[in-house]
């Protein structure tokens, strides 16, 4: 009795280890499909610097160049806005000058202020 029990399970575990689990149709259907996302295309420009930015740069060299300081330069579509303060009219005047003179500057809106002692 106990060759047959043992034979019995030797059968059993011989047929169970060469079956590979099946999947039911119903659940291969519900499984998601996803798509393979699509590469991104690659530009072979490098990106173009911002036209207003290197203005106000050029124009903050210059004003730099001039030995003044303090002022910052905002530059949109060619209009330069300087802000900030100087200690005279005449750095004050002298500032809008310099940015005027800057290759690209179609017009200086001076917002500096004068404070004596800056």
């Amino acid at each position: 009795m106990k060759k047959s029990i043992a034979f019995a399970l030797i059968l059993g575990l011989a047929a169970c280890g060469g079956e590979k689990p099946k999947l039911a149709p119903a659940a291969d259907a519900a499984a998601p499909k996803t798509a393979a996302a699509a590469p991104l295309p690659i530009s072979a420009e490098p990106a173009k610097p911002d036209p207003d930015k290197e203005l106000a740069q050029r124009v903050t060299r210059a004003i730099e160049g001039a030995k003044l300081r303090g002022i910052d330069v905002v530059a949109t579509d060619g209009v330069v806005t300087l802000w900030g303060a100087t200690p005279t009219a005449k750095q004050r005047e002298r500032a809008a000058q310099v940015a005027a003179k800057v290759q690209g500057v179609k017009a200086v809106d001076n917002k500096l202020e004068v404070v004596t002692g800056s």
